[in-house]
């Protein structure tokens, strides 16, 4: 087994194997390293905006999400009590691709995957990392297969995190429970069919203690998924003794939003609740990191504005796109220093493009889950529906780290008619 690399990523959700694809596409040699088996569920909105379709075409798998995905979303709502109100989404200035779409994660995480071993990557899967050591350059990643005990040391110059925020690597797992609160959020999410959820609509749904929200994806199937404080989910699980927590979540999401009983009305679960958490909406990104953050291991938005995916595919374009523009001229090594300056630019990239969208969204989702707060969104919204459409402006539905002539100049087409940055076969003075 190949122990020396390029570059490590840990974790193949749509981060880290989009920046998988890019780089091996490349030349680096690349390990990615995920320790669960795909396809697998995972609590998540689904919606991929209109903003990432023009990404998805450059890492090769446009083509076949475009076949698998649910219906355009054209139309945007907020629901709270009885109360709806609906307005237009924004179409996205490319003509190829101008709406967004919804696809579950067991669908889009085994296409990027499948790209990224087509594109030259070596996948560890099901491997756990146990261990990260070393400094920027000289990095040491002991791996581990649960089925068979071994474990391994895999060495690369770089390493990059793309692991969800709720799945922290050990060292950091003792922090966070010694953290929780009854202010921590929750989320859950259920796939259902049957149900009557109007193809195109993608409500915003604003109880008290959380937010949530539904779309119609691929296969027909209704997701509904949301995020609930602790304290809030305590109080109605004592008042339900015996229930499943996601069965209580949906009850209290069926009383107090009069649109998801609706939808629901007559549809049956797929399967089982999910739920993960506790959620860290905030910035990630450190000034004395030894390592690259892409997705939630970079920083993590409020989904009540469904831009998670939108944040992993765009960081991992920005990190990518910002190696290639800080590598050091040949023979000079990939030094901790070079690493250091790519990685402040990178991290000055990241929070242009993407704190305007953490701020927008930390707004919406304190307001929505304060029932004072939600009433006035609600009548704001009535008033000013056309907002709901400047909200999803704001959020980057329509925005991207790269525009559709960037697109065309700072993209090599490879493989496949697959485009990657021009990356550098290896570091200069690496092995070869």
């Amino acid at each position: 087994m190949q122990t020396r690399f390029d570059a490590l990523i840990v974790g193949a959700g749509p981060s880290g194997s989009s920046a998988a694809i890019l780089l091996a596409t490349a030349g680096w040699s690349v390990a990615l390293i995920e320790k669960q088996d795909f396809p697998r569920r995972k609590v998540c909105g689904e919606c991929v905006a209109a903003s990432n379709l023009p990404l998805l075409d450059a890492l090769g798998i446009g083509g076949a999400f475009a076949d698998q995905a649910g219906p355009e979303l054209k139309r945007v709502a907020l629901m709270h009590g009885a109360q709806s109100v609906w307005a237009d989404l924004p179409a996205a200035a490319d003509a190829r691709h101008p709406w967004g779409r919804a696809i579950g994660r067991e669908a889009l995480d085994t296409l990027l995957l499948a790209r990224a071993k087509a594109a030259g990557a070596t996948v560890l899967q099901p491997w756990a990392v146990q261990r990260i050591s070393g400094v920027a350059g000289d990095q040491h990643c002991t791996v581990r297969e649960p089925a068979s005990g071994r474990s391994k040391v895999l060495q690369a110059p770089v390493v990059i995190l793309a692991h969800g925020s709720w799945e922290p690597l050990p060292d950091d797992r003792a922090v966070q429970r010694l953290a929780r609160s009854g202010a921590d959020l929750l989320a859950f999410k259920a796939n259902f069919t049957g149900g009557n959820l109007a193809a195109g609509l993608l409500p915003m749904l604003a109880f008290d203690g959380g937010y949530g929200g539904m779309v119609l994806a691929d296969g027909g199937l209704v997701t509904l998924a949301g995020c609930i404080r602790a304290d809030r989910l305590d109080a109605l699980r004592r008042a339900a003794p015996g229930r499943p927590a996601g069965e209580v979540v949906e009850d209290m999401l069926k009383r107090q939003c009069n649109g998801v009983d609706e939808a629901l009305a007559g549809a049956t679960r797929c399967g089982s609740w999910l739920a993960s958490g506790p959620l860290r909406p905030g910035v990630r990104l450190r000034d004395d990191d030894q390592v690259f953050r892409i997705g939630n291991a970079a920083g993590e938005v409020h989904p009540i504005v469904g831009e998670g995916i939108s944040m992993a595919l765009q960081s991992s374009w920005l990190l990518c796109a910002r190696l290639e523009a800080t590598r050091p001229p040949r023979g000079t090594g990939a030094s901790a220093l070079w690493q250091h300056v790519a990685r402040q630019r990178y991290m000055a990239d990241w929070r242009r493009h993407f704190l305007p969208r953490l701020r927008l969204a930390a707004g919406l989702a304190h307001l929505a889950m304060r029932p004072a707060g939600a009433a006035a969104l609600i009548a704001t919204f009535k008033h000013f529906p056309t907002l709901l459409t400047r909200g999803a402006l704001w959020s980057g539905k329509v925005s991207s780290v790269t525009d559709g002539a960037a697109l065309g100049t700072r993209l090599q087409c490879g493989p496949q008619t697959t485009a990657v940055p021009a990356l550098g076969r290896h570091f200069p003075g690496e092995h070869p």
